[in-house]
C-alpha cells in the first residue's frame, strides 16, 4: 500500500492530522495498533485550550463539542484555606478553555475519517520504521494475522512513548531531556455532579488535589500520593476524607460524594526528545515529549505539532518550498519548552515534594499569594493554561 502521508497511531493527533490532511486535499493512511472501542474508551485528557478548540472547529470536528462540551473561563486556586479565582477572558484578551474529554474527540475524528477520510485501519501493528532518511520511507505492520508494508513519502509517528516511531532516529542524532517526580496522581471517576463549576487546583500540606469533571453528572478528582502507590490499596471511603481535607476552605464550601466508578494512579514525568524530525519521519505528540498533567497540556501540544505538519506540508505543495517542513522540529520545541516550563511551574508551585522544609513551603504560599494579588502574574498563568500560540 501507498500513500502521501504515512500515520502511526490513532489517538487524537493522528487523527487530526489525517483530518487536517483531509480537507487540505492530501492522502494519507492511519495505522492504529489497538481497536476501535479501546481507542474510544481510553481515558486521557480533558481539558482542551483555545487553540486547540478553533482547530477542531475549523476542520468540522467540533459540532458535538460545542454542543456538549463544557466551557471554563478560569480556574481556582486553593492555598491556606483561601480561594483565588483567575479569570481567563479578562487577562488574555477573551481566551478560554473547554472540558470535552479526549475520548470524545476521538470518536468525532474516526467518525469522520471513516465517513469520508482516508483508510484507517485498526488492529495494524507497526512493526518498524524503514528508510525515514530516503525519500521513500516506509513503515512495517502487521494487520489481520499478515504482514504488510505501507509506503509513504511522509511519515507522521503519533504512537506514544512506547511506539517505534522514535526508535528509527539513531540515537548519536538525539538529546533526551528528563525528569521524573517522586509522586504520581491518584485520579478517580465518580457518579456525582462537580462540586464546583470550574476546576479546582488546591495545594495542602497533606499534598495537592484537583476537582475537575467529565459531564454535569460525573465528577473526575485527582489527589498527589507517593510514586508507586497501588490505587486499590485505597478505600472509596479513605478518597472522600483525603479529599476533603485538602480542599477545606474558610467557608461553608462542601465537597459531594458519590460512587466511585473507576480508579488509577498515573506517574509524574517530563520528557522532551530532540530533534523531531529524522528525514522523512517527524515525531508528533508523546513520542517526543511528555509533561506532568498539571498543566493539561498533553493533547494540546500534540495538536500543535500536527499543525505545525499539516501546514508546513500545505505550503510545500502550494509553494514548491520545504522551508517550513525543514523547520519543523525547531518550530515545535519552542512552543513544546514553553508548555514543560509552564507544566514544571505548576507542579512545583501545587505539589508538597517528600520531604519538603518549612522553607520551601512558604516559598509556595508566597508563589500563591503573588498570583493573587498581581495582575502580572495571573496574567502568565492565565495565558500559559489557555495556550500558547501554534507555530
Amino acid at each position: 500500500m501507498r500513500t502521501t502521508v504515512g500515520i502511526i497511531g490513532a489517538g487524537p493527533a493522528g487523527l487530526l492530522l489525517a483530518r487536517l490532511l483531509h480537507n487540505a486535499g492530501i492522502d494519507s493512511v492511519v495505522l492504529e495498533s489497538r481497536d476501535r472501542a479501546y481507542v474510544e474508551h481510553r481515558q486521557r485528557a480533558g481539558i482542551l485550550e483555545q487553540g486547540t478548540v478553533d482547530v477542531l472547529r475549523a476542520a468540522g470536528a467540533g459540532e458535538r463539542m460545542d454542543r456538549e462540551g463544557l466551557g471554563h473561563d478560569g480556574i481556582e486556586l486553593r492555598f491556606a484555606g483561601k480561594r483565588h479565582r483567575v479569570d481567563f477572558p479578562a487577562l488574555t484578551g477573551g481566551r478560554s478553555v473547554m472540558v470535552y474529554a479526549q475520548t470524545e474527540v476521538c470518536k468525532d475524528l474516526i467518525a469522520l475519517q471513516l465517513k469520508e477520510g482516508g483508510p484507517l485501519l485498526f488492529e495494524a501493528e507497526a512493526l518498524a520504521v524503514e528508510g525515514a532518511d530516503t525519500d521513500t520511507p516506509r513503515v512495517r505492520y502487521r494487520h489481520e494475522g499478515r504482514e504488510d508494508v505501507l509506503e509513504c513519502d511522509y511519515l507522521v509517528g503519533c504512537d506514544g512513548f512506547r511506539g517505534v516511531s522514535r526508535k528509527a532516529i539513531p540515537a548519536e542524532l538525539t538529546r533526551v531531556f528528563e525528569r521524573t517526580y517522586p509522586f504520581g496522581w491518584l485520579g478517580i471517576l465518580a457518579d456525582v455532579p462537580p462540586s464546583h463549576d470550574e476546576l479546582v487546583y488546591a495545594r495542602h500540606d497533606r499534598g495537592f488535589a484537583l476537582l475537575s469533571m467529565r459531564s454535569p453528572s460525573v465528577s473526575r478528582l485527582y489527589l498527589q500520593v507517593p510514586d508507586g502507590t497501588d490505587a486499590e490499596h485505597w478505600g472509596d471511603d479513605e478518597i472522600w476524607a483525603e479529599l476533603e481535607h485538602r480542599f477545606e476552605t474558610d467557608d461553608d464550601w462542601r465537597l459531594r460524594r458519590g460512587p466511585i466508578t473507576q480508579k488509577s494512579v498515573t506517574p509524574m514525568r517530563s520528557y522532551v526528545h530532540e530533534p523531531m524530525r529524522y528525514g522523512r519521519l517527524f515525531l508528533a505528540g508523546d513520542a517526543a515529549h511528555i509533561v506532568p498533567p498539571t498543566g493539561a497540556k498533553g493533547l494540546n501540544l500534540a495538536v500543535g505539532d500536527v499543525v505545525t505538519f499539516a501546514r508546513a506540508l500545505t505550503y510545500q505543495r502550494e509553494t514548491g518550498s520545504a522551508e517550513l517542513l525543514d523547520a519543523y522540529s525547531e518550530t515545535c520545541l519552542r512552543r513544546v519548552w514553553q508548555a514543560e516550563r509552564f507544566s514544571y511551574d505548576m507542579t512545583t508551585l501545587l505539589h508538597r515534594a517528600p520531604g519538603a522544609t518549612p522553607f520551601e513551603d512558604r516559598l509556595q504560599l508566597a508563589r500563591l499569594e503573588r498570583i493573587a494579588s498581581s495582575r502580572a502574574a495571573e496574567t502568565d498563568l492565565a495565558e500559559g493554561y489557555t495556550g500558547f500560540p501554534f507555530g
